[in-house]
């Protein structure tokens, strides 16, 4: 089975350093959706929360040593799908990010924890409860 995805935006920011997770960022940035989507961010307003999926696009190829990995804050290595870790079988990432702005194809944000140049495979609604 082959999967292909295309980018619908791209990530922008212009901060030199990025915290390890959305959860203890207070950096902002923007979405640049691509045109053909434009339609599909109608209904996105400032003060809502996004989930934000992208593509860790400048990660190494992933092979059997990194089913393990340590990461800097533990003593242990742990298994991949336990960590945030941005080399996976599939480089896939999650944010939660606070809309600021919206307008035309940019949605500004707060809470980046992607790097300038980041693809956005998907943004959903994010829903509390």
């Amino acid at each position: 089975m082959s999967i292909r995805m295309e980018p619908i935006a791209i990530v922008h920011t212009d901060a030199k350093e990025l915290p390890r997770q959305w959860t203890f960022s207070d950096v902002e940035g923007t979405l640049v959706i691509d045109d053909r989507y434009l339609e599909g961010v109608k209904d996105i307003e400032a003060g809502q929360r996004i989930v934000v999926i992208f593509h860790f696009h400048r990660s190494p190829a992933f092979d059997a040593s990194y089913l393990t990995q340590k990461p800097h804050h533990r003593k242990k290595r742990l298994g991949v799908f336990s960590i945030r870790s941005p080399i996976r079988p599939n480089p896939i990432g999650v944010s939660v990010l606070e809309v600021l702005e919206v307008k035309d194809n940019i949605i500004r944000v707060k809470g980046v924890d992607m790097l300038d140049g980041t693809p956005v495979l998907d943004i959903k609604p994010h829903i509390e409860g």
